[in-house]
């Protein structure tokens, strides 16, 4: 068997609502094989995965999938099975998979849910080894496999801190995204996101962060403030540090200068060998150790966020209970393995080490990890209490005296902490810290909550509610609104449209289109950027208040949405284009893709439809949210039906665009006033034109900016480039346009027809990844309604022969009726435009059907240029002699 290829969908995707892995797999010999006919394959996996047999399959009741196997079914199927059940062991809730075939024989691509990454993508590789493995009946080591996928979850899963903010922003409806593979999230879009990594947000200053790491330095400034602190200075060598133990006067602690998680930290020393010895542990970390007086008393944290105490925990360090039967060694192993601990952060709890730092607690108490404690005798394991070295943690959150919660929101406040965890050690954390000779020992600028979340004793606390609530206030918004458009014809001047008008409105809008990314007036990314990256990038910049997102095909199909959830999903029309790409085969294909669009609404957002569009039935139900139609005829039926139902709808009526809702139309703006529809003679702009009102409306824009929007909004080359632009070149006139398949070259001649040009001309060319029969029916068009056509090829060929798209439009001209002498092929379109300019004759209309807009404007504008000096060195050489010298005096 051999994986092809692997591509994980992130967000929602035309297979589903929920993360996904895509893998494209052969199975070769074994595609038309029955797992019941391969012996011993069905007994030997489900002893190998008795998990399996609770698997509902497409059957839908519990052992369905033990039941296919039964009656036979095949590899792909089982190794989608088995991936999810090998993410399910490492402790995921997956269930969702599909498996088909893409090409005969044994070409299948298999597509399943997962939580983690990287877990699912290892899972999908060790579900094939291992089937193969059992087909083959080859020996395999199973629990190296399990054992190395643990390994792989660990790693690359989210930290019990961020994993818990993350769940509970998805709870709130927040949206959330991993940034990368570390431990850093994007909370809410646009102006409203936030950045949290683990419990550091990006409120805090880095003076802040690096005081608190500081550990020196931050009681220095707590002591400034009368804070409790313990006495203390930093050592360089041993031999200062012995010197200062013995200034400080014994006990003391020793731990490294910038340590962290209770690392080589060593307390309650008594004398200068056991400085020397703990110093020895401490330089390993750091050039520098702290040395300070050993509080006596209890370990608590208490975690301050947004000026308020979120929790507090008694920390206890890792110990056994002896029962006068079992060594240390042996209590240790039996400790580990309750499900609750793990090798590092991925458990409520980890697993107790006996290293060396252990042994030498042990030392101290006379015992060795060999030594059986007697029945009920609690053995310490360690000095430190620190979660991340096997130690528990005990609620005590109602025990808090107020004044020492005063102190710790105070500290917190000193330091410049949104989120802090301040640890504190007195007798009991009821009493007041000034009366039980208690101390702030350190304070934490990224703390850990996992002693919050899952206490050894007591209940948990929603400390992740806590930092959520700090992050987004009560009623404070958390996203901009997004408006995401898609379609066949028209979405980038629809996108464009909704993006002029939202901008008078003095927002700064995001806009991802085919001409770049922009946020305000300012392109910061140029180039086709309609795909899911392109809206990630608007989203996370936080100068964006509203989000327009033109959604292309091939992002959706590709790597799926850039966002969770619109406000509202707009599709502007469907037509046949994009055929056979992508697995995309017929028009029901490429609506099912760009359904995504409209199933992606909020609840209380709004789906646009195009009431004049074929396949507006089908959308009708998949919508996810209410409907809002448009149409340029307020006679068709499905707006009459939609209407007397309640629904809302965007049309036009006596020339003129209008907003019907409630049983009344709203006159917004007759279509001559509209630019961009050229006195109404451009009906394509009138479609998108009403899209663009749609959305604007069910955004709650006012009519009268809509109005304006659309009054100023201009066919031109700053306003929307590239769609109808029209320059006059003094006796005849060119327009660029990117239509580059049959619904849009259609509606480009159906406009320039109704110009009064002596002369149609067209620079033609499709872009090479077309059906033939879509570029045989525009070469049929051109040779009806051009009188001269330039064939030119795109540079980027996409598959094609040099001169094989050439070939097709030529034949297909000369069969709609044009002759062959009017037909001129420049492979060049850059040399086709050129010429095309170059060649005209007054009173003509040159039509450049561009692949690239830049260069064709360019050229456009040089021989312009040109043409007019030409002009004015005519005029002049026409005067009479005194005046022309007059002129050149002038």
């Amino acid at each position: 068997m051999k994986i092809y290829s692997i591509q994980s969908y992130f967000a929602r995707n035309i297979f589903s609502h929920r993360p996904v892995i895509k893998m494209v797999l052969d199975i070769e010999n074994y595609h038309n094989t029955p797992t019941c006919d391969i012996e011993g394959f069905n007994r030997k996996l489900l002893d190998y995965f008795p998990g399996l047999a609770k698997h509902f399959c497409s059957l839908g009741y519990e052992g369905g999938f033990v039941d296919r196997l039964a009656e036979g079914t095949y590899i792909g199927h089982v190794i989608e099975h088995l991936t999810l059940e090998l993410q399910s062991m490492m402790g995921y809730q997956v269930f969702y998979g599909k498996t088909r075939i893409i090409k005969e024989p044994s070409l299948y691509y298999m597509v399943f849910e997962y939580v983690n990454n990287r877990c699912g993508i290892e899972c999908g590789k060790a579900a094939v080894e291992i089937a193969d493995a059992i087909c083959e009946n080859r020996v395999f080591d199973l629990n190296n496999i399990i054992e190395n996928l643990r390994k792989i979850t660990v790693e690359s899963d989210l930290g019990p801190s961020t994993g818990a903010i993350y769940r509970e922003a998805q709870k709130r409806g927040i949206p959330v995204r991993r940034v990368g593979n570390e431990s850093m999230l994007q909370l809410g879009t646009g102006k409203h996101s936030r950045f949290i990594e683990a419990a550091l947000s990006d409120g805090v200053s880095c003076i802040s962060v690096d005081t608190a790491g500081n550990k020196q330095l931050t009681k220095q400034i707590l002591s400034d403030y009368e804070i409790p602190v313990p006495p203390g200075d930093i050592a360089y060598t041993p031999k200062s540090a012995v010197e200062l133990a013995r200034q400080i006067g014994y006990p003391v602690v020793v731990k490294p200068y910038n340590g962290n998680q209770g690392k080589a930290v060593t307390i309650n020393i008594n004398s200068d060998e056991e400085v020397r010895s703990a110093c020895e542990q401490a330089f390993k970390y750091g050039k520098a150790v702290i040395v300070e007086k050993f509080i006596k008393g209890r370990d608590y944290r208490v975690l301050v966020v947004g000026g308020k105490v979120s929790a507090v925990a008694e920390r206890r360090p890792p110990a056994v209970c002896g029962d006068g039967i079992h060594s240390i060694r042996e209590l240790v192993d039996i400790q580990n393995k309750n499900p609750l601990r793990g090798d590092d952060h991925e458990k409520p709890l980890t697993k107790i080490k006996l290293d060396d730092t252990a042994k030498k607690v042990l030392a101290r108490q006379g015992m060795d990890e060999g030594y059986i404690p007697a029945e009920n005798r609690t053995v310490v394991l360690r000095d430190n209490a620190n979660l991340s070295t096997g130690g528990t943690a005990r609620n005590c959150t109602e025990e808090l005296n107020p004044y020492n919660a005063q102190v710790a929101i105070k500290v917190a406040k000193i330091l410049g902490l949104d989120i802090a965890g301040i640890d504190m050690t007195m007798d009991d954390i009821a009493k007041p810290i000034n009366l039980s000779n208690g101390a702030v020992i350190e304070v934490n600028a990224a703390p850990g909550l996992r002693m919050h979340l899952y206490p050894s004793e007591g209940e948990k606390n929603d400390v992740a509610g806590d930092i959520l609530d700090m992050l987004f206030s009560k009623n404070s918004p958390h996203s901009v609104p997004v408006v995401s458009i898609t379609g066949t014809n028209g979405k980038t001047t629809t996108t464009r449209l909704v993006s002029h008008i939202l901008s008078l409105s003095d927002k700064k809008v995001g806009m991802t289109s085919t001409s770049g990314i922009y946020v305000g007036n300012e392109c910061i990314l140029k180039g086709d950027n309609t795909g899911p990256v392109s809206a990630g990038i608007v989203l996370s910049n936080k100068e964006v208040e509203v989000a327009v997102l033109e959604t292309a095909r091939g992002g959706i199909v590709r790597k799926g949405l850039g966002y969770d959830l619109a406000d509202v999903g707009v599709i502007v029309n469907i037509a046949e284009d994009h055929i056979g790409l992508d697995g995309l085969d017929s028009l029901e294909d490429l609506a099912f893709a760009k359904s995504l669009v409209i199933e992606a609404v909020k609840p209380d957002g709004y789906a646009v439809l195009n009431a004049d569009d074929n396949m507006t039935g089908y959308f009708m139900k998949r919508a996810a949210a209410e409907v809002i139609l448009f149409s340029s005829t307020s006679s068709n039926p499905m707006i009459q039906e939609h209407l007397e139902s309640g629904g809302k709808a965007v049309i036009v009526k006596n020339d003129a665009i209008c907003i019907c809702s409630s049983g009344r139309c709203m006159h917004l703006i007759n279509i001559e006033d509209i630019p961009i529809t050229i006195g109404g003679m451009v009906e394509c702009n009138i479609e998108n034109s009403l899209a663009a009102v749609s959305a604007l409306y069910a955004l709650g824009v006012p009519a009268e900016t809509i109005r304006a929007g659309l009054i100023t909004f201009k066919p031109d080359a700053a306003i929307n480039p590239g769609r109808f632009n029209i320059f006059d070149m003094g006796n005849f006139k060119v327009m660029l346009d990117y239509s580059h398949n049959p619904a849009g070259y259609s509606a480009v001649i159906n406009f320039i027809q109704k110009l009064n040009a002596s002369r149609l001309v067209g620079v033609v060319g499709v872009p090479g990844d077309r059906l033939e029969s879509s570029m045989s029916e525009v070469g049929e068009l051109c040779g009806r309604s051009f009188s001269k056509i330039y064939v030119k090829e795109d540079r980027d060929l996409r598959g094609r022969e040099p001169g094989e798209v050439a070939d097709i439009l030529c034949n297909a001209a000369i069969k709609g009726g044009m002759k062959k002498e009017n037909i001129e092929v420049i492979y060049d379109e850059e040399k086709a435009i050129e010429t095309s300019i170059l060649d005209a004759q007054p009173g003509d209309l040159i039509v450049v059907f561009y692949e690239e807009f830049e260069p064709a404007l360019q050229i456009v504008n040089r021989i312009r240029k040109e043409l007019q000096k030409n002009l004015t060195v005519t005029e002049i050489d026409e005067k009479q002699p005194a005046e022309a010298a007059q002129a050149n005096i002038q």
